[in-house]
């Protein structure tokens, strides 16, 4: 009995936990969406008249959806190694599913939006103060202003170990450079050495 459970263990991929966060109409959804391997679980509901004055929709106004749970997506590193994405809701009032979103997490995507930058600071300050590995991705919106992200990491007084990189999240190859970023960040993080630059 142990000798099959053994094998059964041996055989079964080590999972990795990665959390997509940021504000409400920032790219989460849109992020998980290109790098999942298979059609990633969404949880988005069409926004009605019922969110006016409870969702603030300036800078995204042409958003007609938004995620009430969570997204979920996979891919397959290796046989023995798969990467679970999970995209956190963006509003305050889903900001209760976050807990259990993280447990287990390795690290955590903090996805900004230069039209609504502010946003992003619930989840820089909630991945800081659990001591979750993070890293912050700019998603370079189609219209929207660039800042020198030495201009965003001052917005939003991030530490100089946090790294801070530019994004299209409708882009796999660019997602999957972000993915990459955070695992090696999250990595030197846990073993207490620098990322290298």
């Amino acid at each position: 009995m142990d000798s099959a459970r053994s094998d059964r263990a041996r055989r079964l991929p080590t999972a990795v936990k990665i959390l997509i966060a940021g504000g409400f109409g920032a790219g989460k959804t849109t992020m998980v969406g290109s790098v999942s391997e298979t059609v990633p679980l969404r949880t988005e509901e069409i926004l009605t008249d019922r969110s006016t004055g409870v969702d603030d929709l300036s800078g995204v106004e042409n958003k007609a959806t938004t995620t009430v749970a969570m997204d979920f997506g996979r891919i397959t590193l290796r046989k023995d190694l798969v990467l679970y994405l999970f995209g956190t809701p963006g509003q305050e009032r889903f900001w209760f599913m976050w807990d259990e979103l993280s447990l287990g997490a390795l690290g955590a995507v903090v996805l900004a939006d230069t039209r609504r930058l502010a946003d992003c600071f619930p989840s820089v300050d909630y991945f800081e103060r659990r001591g979750t590995p993070f890293i912050v991705a700019v998603n370079c919106f189609d219209g929207a202003r660039r800042y020198e992200l030495e201009e965003v990491r001052m917005a939003l007084s991030l530490a100089p170990s946090v790294p801070i990189m530019t994004c299209d999240a409708r882009d796999r190859s660019s997602s999957k450079e972000v993915l990459i970023t955070l695992v090696q960040h999250a990595m030197h993080q846990r073993l207490g050495t620098p990322a290298a630059r």
